[in-house]
């Protein structure tokens, strides 16, 4: 379970949203209103989604102080983002990947609730932020397909083997910076997989063109949005605050050797040339003791036969039982709960440390004594009753410090490997311009 943005950052987010509804509208006359732009296998990339999106993003960097690149040059790089999403999206079509309506209701009532409103009444928050509700929805679908798209062929095939583990943690333990934070930015001048010498030459004069020009006084975000060919070149190439170790392992091994301000001469990677510019660079220290709480919960969904107010009502019984000594809450664990992590152990969700589930969760967990049993609540999952089992504060354990180094091992694999899926994705692709 994860936390979910504010309302504020999703706005933000689906503002530069990077696909709007495809709308085929006839005309009077019959004639059709929007016209192809790209032809991406058996889809189509409408000018409609192009003139929308260019639109959306020239705005978002006058809004940053961004001196916007020709606007050719914008048009390009929206153009080759709408072309990897709709490659995406055919891709998770293919392999059968679809948010249900249900998983999608439940993270906008997860949206409306952070802002303190009814879900009934986020159409109308919406409109005020000149979104359409029903085009707001479909978005955020995508963008939910997209990232289980994502997990499914890009995360859940990054192995992480032990030996790694051991390396990590051994360096970590030799290296005094090993908790610096980075704020990077980055442009990437991507190569296919069998480039030719003759690419190769061409693209790390282009690298080496930027960089004189970055130093020389030329805004490094321009030069990205201009130039970068990684999925965060309309965002200016900012990667944001990662740790050395969360970034990956060929920018890590740079970025401890620049000072802010600086830019590193092109590196080489199997997906192209990449410019490293570290912005800032701050140490961070995580504190060895850590807080956790144990607590075991009861789950119950919805469904056609049981509305809300039926399963919380169910939920109060339940509760009102075993609070009286009635029934042991173990028991009913196993037998009601939907759970299927927790449910066959009882609800049992084991000792866990702060933002581990989200924040309707932690927000109860939070008001609850040693042996108190929550009264019913929602989240995207269900309606719940928690009982809290105890309180501790415990020295980070060999386990713990494992997992946290997997985390961040696979987190520095991440990042190369999603640009390597996408360009091989993209060199598998018909596409054809018809500008």
């Amino acid at each position: 379970m994860r936390r979910i943005l504010t309302l504020a950052l999703i706005l933000s987010f689906c503002s530069s949203s990077l696909v709007y509804a495809q709308s085929r509208d006839l005309g009077a006359r019959g004639d059709l209103l929007d016209r192809v732009a790209v032809v991406v296998n058996d889809g189509v990339v409408p000018q409609s989604q192009i003139d929308q999106q260019l639109m959306t993003i020239t705005h978002r960097l006058r809004e940053q102080g961004t001196q916007l690149p020709a606007q050719s040059v914008l048009r390009q790089q929206v153009t080759e983002r709408l072309v990897l999403q709709e490659i995406q999206l055919q891709r998770a079509q293919k392999v059968g990947l679809r948010v249900p309506d249900e998983a999608l209701n439940n993270q906008l009532r997860e949206i409306a609730a952070q802002n303190h409103i009814d879900f009934s009444q986020l159409p109308d928050a919406l409109a005020r932020e000149g979104l359409v509700y029903a085009e707001y929805r479909e978005d955020m679908r995508r963008d939910m397909t997209l990232q289980v798209l994502r997990q499914r062929d890009v995360l859940a095939r990054i192995y992480v083997s032990p030996r790694e583990i051991d390396q990590f943690l051994a360096k970590q333990a030799a290296n005094k910076n090993a908790e610096v934070s980075y704020n990077v930015s980055h442009i990437l001048i991507a190569l296919p997989e069998a480039a030719t010498p003759a690419q190769l030459e061409q693209a790390e004069k282009l690298g080496k063109d930027i960089r004189d020009r970055a130093q020389k006084g030329e805004d490094f975000g321009q030069l990205a949005v201009t130039y970068s060919q990684a999925q965060t070149a309309l965002e200016r190439g900012a990667l944001g605050w990662r740790k050395g170790n969360e970034l990956p392992t060929f920018i890590a091994d740079i970025v401890g050797k620049l000072q802010p301000g600086e830019i590193s001469e092109p590196v080489r990677t199997p997906s192209g040339f990449h410019l490293i510019r570290l912005n800032e660079s701050r140490s961070d220290s995580d504190p060895l003791i850590v807080n956790q709480i144990h607590a075991r919960h009861i789950l119950i969904k919805t469904n056609e036969l049981q509305d809300d107010e039926t399963v919380r009502g169910r939920l109060q019984t339940i509760r009102d039982r075993i609070a009286n000594g009635t029934d042991d809450f173990g028991a009913i664990a196993k037998a009601v709960s939907e759970d299927p992590g927790s449910g066959s152990e009882g609800g049992d969700l084991g000792w866990t440390g702060s933002g581990t589930f989200v924040p309707e969760f932690e927000q109860t967990l939070e008001k609850l004594s040693d042996g108190e049993i929550s009264q019913p609540f929602r989240t995207q999952y269900g309606w719940h009753i928690i009982q809290m089992l105890g309180h501790r504060s415990q020295d980070m354990s060999t386990d713990e410090r494992r997992r946290r180094a997997y985390e961040q091992i696979r987190a520095s694999k991440m990042d190369e490997e999603t640009e390597l899926w996408l360009r091989r994705m993209r060199d598998e692709a018909y596409v054809d311009y018809r500008n």
